[in-house]
């Protein structure tokens, strides 16, 4: 799966999600964009969005799109945090489908 992580998840995170294919908003170089140009200009190259954004399911028709959002909630959005909901993580990412939006973890995680 092809995987992008939005600049609200450390980059170093990408390292766990393996085999995944994985890019960050910053190496892509759309660092800065607000999230309806990075929807339509991520939905030609990946499957899904990770992000920590927990309002971006409100702002967004993320259904409408030809890929999935999926959102980490935590109590934080630190590497050491968020790297306790990767295995969960994995396990969604393994059926989520195109214009899902799904969460995982929990604000007390």
């Amino acid at each position: 799966m092809r995987v992008l992580l939005d600049e609200s998840v450390p980059r170093r995170l990408g390292f766990d999600l393996a085999p995944h294919f994985v890019r960050s908003v910053q190496t892509m170089g759309w660092a800065g964009l607000k999230n309806g140009a990075l929807l339509a200009k991520a939905q030609s190259e990946f499957d899904v969005l990770v992000t920590a954004d927990r309002n971006l399911r409100y702002q967004q028709n993320a259904e409408l799109l030809p890929m999935a959002v999926i959102v980490m909630l935590g109590s934080d959005n630190t590497y050491q945090t968020l790297k306790l909901i990767v295995p969960a993580l994995l396990e969604r990412l393994a059926g989520i489908g195109k214009g899902e939006v799904a969460e995982v973890g929990s604000p007390a995680s």
